[in-house]
């Protein structure tokens, strides 16, 4: 299993949720950030805006998964048909266990599920 987490703009995570819903991948979570890129956030006059909104989707899926998951983002998420700065970052990082919390179930990246004492 993947952790998918993409921060993007604001105005493009209704379509980013509603094309990973469309795809099979509805569980997402949404969090509110703030941050900069290499562009060192927005100058506009004399004032520098250094803290951008953004919106950042946490998901997990599958390894097989992985490509087909990120391009539905990249090719949703990304301004106009070549992008343009502060479209956003898209970080992979392997997962090695998951924990349902209501039920107990571990599951692991080799598809195995076992129900823990808790």
């Amino acid at each position: 299993m993947v952790m998918i987490r993409s921060i993007i703009r604001p105005e493009k995570v209704d379509s980013v949720l509603a094309a990973l819903m469309e795809a099979g991948y509805p569980a997402v979570t949404k969090v509110s950030v703030v941050g900069r890129g290499k562009q060192r956030g927005i100058k506009i006059g004399e004032v520098t805006y250094d803290e951008i909104p953004k919106e950042m989707l946490i998901t997990v899926v599958p390894d097989r998964d992985k490509d087909f998951v990120v391009r539905t983002i990249i090719n949703v998420a990304r301004t106009g048909e070549k992008g343009s700065f502060g479209d956003g970052k898209i970080f992979v990082s392997p997962v090695t266990e998951v924990y349902t919390v209501s039920s107990g179930i571990k599951e692991t990246s080799d598809s195995e599920s076992k129900e823990i004492a808790v």
